[in-house]
């Protein structure tokens, strides 16, 4: 039996743009009132989170970070911006991504982008970690 080479030529990773328009389309489609109350959240897509960042999460591979929210969420006044206040960012890291979508192969890359965006988000609407994974758990007994 003869196998046959793929030719990979033609193909390349997504880049930050493509994730970025990933992200843009995932947001578009949040359902109301969500889609409003993240209206002023920004969505900047790198290739690794900051060195002082992992360090800071005590994370020795910056292949361990998908994604970050930085600011203030809703829950803790960030629904009035102060002087001098950052806008509320989630931080898409392609690279991680790209790792992660690459060895799970049960969901688009579409799917991980929006799902990582989402986690963030949640953040910015005051759900710790420990809450998203509780309410992804409930969401995937209900599968």
């Amino acid at each position: 039996m003869e196998v046959k080479a793929t030719d990979w030529s033609g193909f390349y990773a997504p880049t930050l743009d493509d994730i970025e328009a990933m992200a843009s389309k995932a947001l578009a489609e949040l359902p109301e009132p969500f889609k409003s109350l993240a209206a002023d959240v920004t969505c900047t897509v790198a290739e690794f989170a900051e060195d002082d960042v992992l360090a800071h999460f005590e994370m020795e591979s910056p292949f361990e970070l998908m994604g970050l929210f930085t600011g203030i969420g809703l829950t803790e006044d960030g629904a009035v911006p102060q002087t001098g206040q950052m806008p509320n960012t989630v931080f898409l890291y392609r690279r991680a991504i790209l790792d992660y979508w690459a060895e799970n192969d049960d969901n688009t890359l579409g799917e991980v982008v929006t799902h990582v965006l989402i986690h963030e988000l949640g953040h910015h609407f005051g759900f710790s970690d420990e809450d998203m994974e509780e309410i992804e758990a409930r969401a995937d007994a209900e599968d």
